[in-house]
């Protein structure tokens, strides 16, 4: 602060107050010790008196060289001079900008002495009272700094520099007040006292002169919008002069938009509350009259076109409102269709017709005579880590070929489906060294493609969750991905590694592997709501992978993989004397037990037309999968999947996204028994969370259910209702289909700057198709009350158990039901010993869920790329489930990619 210097006392460098807007005050100085100017003389008046400098010195000078401050004047000695001659001097000494002081003494004898004041050295800048603007933001702007001559043409021009940049902050109240302060040896502190002031807002916005459209639309089509309580956020409420003027033009091509052809903005003032806190916008406008179209028509000197043809694919037709867009959207779609015939710099001048009488707006489109262009060359800017032979197979024109703006398109969205540069990537088009010939240049920023991820989260899916992975997309910059993993779950645990090679030996052939190792925790719902896990599958594999193109848009993949399979259940809770106890487990979980390898060969058939492969806003993929297990191992199946997007770009941000699967598994095994599926359960299909949103992971499809017996207050035996205290197991199915049609809504510039993705969404699908299995036990029934079953424990040999009391009063085990056992081996006695086992309480068990009827939901979600990971909400409500099915209102990913 200035008031830390001390004994060095403060000096006001300027009095009052710099108000943003308002000129600088001048500096006062102290007026030049010199001879009073001559009035010119009248004509019937002697001229002024000629004298000659005698001698010439400089007094005062510290720094700078005398004869330096004299090679700013025109004074030299021997030379006649006037007052006029001695004013000019003094005007060229401080248009220097070196001297705080000039003066010349010694007019009368000719012994000329300049005396001057030097301007101060700068020993420090200093701002205070900056705190919405950042130090180094503002010292980028501003051109004082240390060791600098001190002037205040420099002082104002940066004052000037701070006050726009509050502007631009919307702080339109900002002042600022330089000082100085004193120092010795000729130097001295600049400080900038800053009063930042609040924020300008647009308090309001005014438009005069509608009558078709009124306040509220007119302000929709605005960047800039009023200040209210639930814009707190937002930015475009601070006013901004550019803004502004995009404004009249936003307002412009609505009304155009709407056939308003005359219209425009007469006025647009932005006044400043006498408080400098708020701006109110005020706009005029004039509407005019409204228009349809006239004639549509095209006239062109390329031969090879019919004009008849091309108007008639035009989307304006005649009768229509005009529609300025419409115009500009034909344009381009003739422009495009020239392309497509090799035309690469084809003018297309619309020419407008207006007959205000029918208030009708004729336009014909004339195409000027252009030659096909040819492919000069294709120029690669801006990669300095990305090979450019990674770019060049991706654009599909080569030097000499016939230029075609669908193949430039083409390959524009090849190159943003990298993803290895910035997003909205141009294949720029430029005049070659001849008319028909063109440039391509692609100017690409490359990003990071290298991920590394420490992370810890929780999920509505798997409960905590630990992750670390690293991946490279573009490893070494040619294009290869390289990555591996480790995760790990309350329910799962992973580790895989993998290669991608695109482009093998610089062919169009794509090669990858994975190695994998993953130990997966099944695990249904007790009676008290907590996961209990049922089977543990672990699985340790490879799989070969690689994929040629057939043509622009289908390729073919084929992999091979290898996977050996040990599904285990916890021997302390479903076995009994060693052996999987159906009526613990469920006969479908002690089926599935046991080691198996899966050796299978499966193939891929893909028609990829998206212009993106990580955001889509346009085009289709389609899917054939189909894999065949049984080149050896123990499992034999054919697996066939079908999958399908559909995605269009509505305007205005919206994407609209249709997606569609399906699936079939087809045993070639021989039948494992009655009520066993040929399917074994760790290879059936599943479907719920997060696939199936509203719906719980596993949640749609056939089931076994253990609903338990219970008392009602009368004592009478009946099923208990309370979803939590049912026994859950999901059985997975041989067939599915799934089919989500998801609108994405765009959200203002803040909103995307946090990477928030909302949209809304309606779903359907069902899982079906699996073998009944026959029912784990029968509880028999006495006077319509289901008994419990008792289950007596058996010894080595396979006999019931027993207890007596001994004569030392401790109860001793035997395979006696009555009497103690004997020497020979027998039992002796009639008196019943107690038998040893386990008692089950009645249950019902029911299959429920195998149905191909549609279940269906609706919701809305987020995507968030969050500072701590990306984040997955959605609420999503099932309006149409099957008996059985487990749905779920809220679900949520934190950590994971989604």
């Amino acid at each position: 602060m200035v008031s830390t210097f001390g004994a060095r006392a403060t000096t006001a460098l300027l009095a009052g107050t710099m108000l943003s807007g308002l000129p600088v005050a001048a500096y006062a100085q102290a007026a030049p010790q010199t001879a009073p100017t001559l009035a010119p003389a009248p004509d019937n008046v002697a001229p002024a008196i000629v004298r000659t400098i005698k001698t010439l010195r400089v007094e005062g000078s510290q720094r700078i060289e005398p004869d330096t401050v004299l090679s700013y004047t025109k004074l030299r000695v021997g030379q006649n001079y006037t007052n006029e001659t001695l004013d000019q001097a003094l005007r060229d000494l401080l248009a220097s900008d070196f001297f705080a002081d000039v003066s010349i003494a010694g007019v009368e004898s000719g012994d000329i002495i300049i005396r001057i004041r030097e301007n101060p050295v700068i020993n420090r800048v200093i701002l205070e009272g900056n705190k919405r603007l950042k130090e180094d933001k503002i010292r980028k702007e501003i051109k004082l700094a240390p060791r600098q001559i001190f002037t205040r043409t420099a002082v104002r021009q940066d004052i000037a520099r701070i006050v726009e940049l509050y502007r631009r902050q919307g702080r339109f109240a900002a002042s600022i007040q330089p000082k100085m302060v004193n120092l010795d040896q000729n130097r001295v502190d600049v400080v900038f006292e800053i009063s930042e002031g609040p924020k300008s807002k647009v308090r309001q916005i005014n438009i005069l002169g509608n009558e078709v459209f009124d306040d509220d639309k007119l302000r929709e089509q605005m960047a800039t919008k009023q200040a209210r309580l639930f814009r707190l956020l937002s930015s475009a409420t601070s006013y901004d002069q550019d803004r502004m003027a995009y404004d009249q033009q936003k307002l412009r091509q609505f009304y155009l938009t709407e056939g308003y052809a005359d219209f425009r903005v007469t006025s647009a003032v932005a006044e400043l509350t006498p408080d400098k806190e708020d701006f109110i916008i005020t706009y005029v406008v004039e509407e005019g009259q409204r228009y349809k179209f006239g004639d549509v028509t095209v006239d062109s000197s390329i031969r090879d076109f019919d004009n008849t043809k091309l108007a008639a694919g035009l989307t304006m037709k005649k009768g229509d409102w005009y529609d300025a867009k419409k115009v500009e959207n034909s344009v381009d779609q003739l422009s495009e269709t020239a392309g497509l015939f090799g035309y690469a710099f084809t003018e297309v001048n619309p020419e407008f017709q207006r007959d205000k009488d029918t208030l009708t707006m004729s336009i014909n489109f004339n195409i000027a005579e252009a030659k096909r262009s040819y492919v000069e060359r294709v120029d690669i800017n801006g990669n300095t880590n990305t090979q450019d032979k990674v770019i060049r197979r991706e654009i599909r024109l080569s030097e000499g070929d016939a230029f075609n703006s669908f193949q430039v398109k083409r390959s524009q969205d090849r190159i943003n489906s990298l993803g290895y540069f910035q997003d909205k990537f141009e294949l720029k088009q430029t005049p070659g060294s001849a008319p028909d010939r063109v440039v391509l240049t692609a100017d690409v920023e490359e990003k990071s493609t290298g991920e590394l991820q420490l992370s810890a989260g929780f999920s509505s899916l798997e409960s905590f969750i630990v992750q670390a992975s690293i991946r490279q997309r573009n490893f070494r910059g040619k294009g290869q991905e390289l990555r591996a993993s480790v995760n790990y779950s309350s329910y799962s645990k992973s580790v895989e590694l993998g290669f991608t090679e695109p482009y093998l030996f610089d062919k169009n052939i794509a090669l990858g592997g994975d190695i994998f190792r993953r130990d997966y925790n099944s695990f249904n719902l007790t009676a008290s709501g907590d996961r209990n896990t049922t089977y543990t599958q672990v699985s340790t594999g490879f799989q070969i992978r690689a994929g040629v193109p057939l043509t622009e848009y289908l390729s073919l993949s084929g992999r091979y993989g290898l996977t050996f399979d040990d599904v285990g259940l916890d021997e302390g809770t479903y076995y009994t004397n060693g052996v999987c106890d159906p009526i613990l487990a469920g006969r479908y979980l002690c089926d599935a037990i046991g080691n198996r390898a899966t050796s299978s060969i499966g193939y891929s058939l893909i028609y990829d037309s998206l212009n993106s492969r990580l955001r889509p806003t346009a085009g289709h993929r389609v899917v054939l999968s189909q894999d065949f297990a049984g080149l050896g191992g123990d499992v034999r199946y054919i697996r066939t999947k079908f999958d399908a997007d559909k995605y269009w770009g509505l305007g205005s941000g919206f994407t609209l996204g249709l997606s569609t699967e399906g699936g079939f598994i087809y045993s070639l095994e021989n039948s494992r028994g009655p009520g066993i599926d040929k399917i074994r359960i760790t290879d059936r299909f599943y479907l719920g969370e997060p696939e199936f949103r509203g719906f719980n992971i596993r949640g749609v499809g056939p089931r076994v259910q253990r609903v338990p017996y219970g008392t009602d207050a009368n004592g009478k035996q009946i099923l208990v209702t309370d979803k939590d205290q049912i026994v859950d197991d999901a059985l997975g199915g041989r067939a599915y289909y799934s089919s989500r049609l998801e609108l994405e809504i765009p959200l203002g510039a803040g909103a995307r700057e946090l990477g928030l993705r909302p949209s809304i969404y309606v779903q359907a699908g069902a899982l079906f198709g699996v073998t009944r299995p026959l029912p784990t036990v029968e509880f028999e029934t006495i006077d319509g009350v289901v008994q419990p079953l008792f289950r007596p424990t058996l010894d080595g040999n396979g006999n019931p158990l027993y207890s007596y009391v001994g004569a030392s009063g401790t109860a001793i085990a035997t395979t006696c039901a009555a009497g103690i056992p004997d020497s020979a081996g027998g039992c002796n006695g009639v008196v019943p010993n107690t038998p040893y086992g386990n008692t089950i309480a009645p249950f019902l068990e029911r299959f429920v869920g195998d149905s191909a009827k549609p279940r269906v939901s609706v919701g809305a979600g987020v995507n968030w790329n969050s500072p701590f990971g990306p984040l997955r909400v959605d609420i999503a409500y099932a309006l149409l489930k099957d008996k059985g099915d487990d749905d779920k209102l809220i679900t949520f990913n934190v950590g994971t990619a989604f």
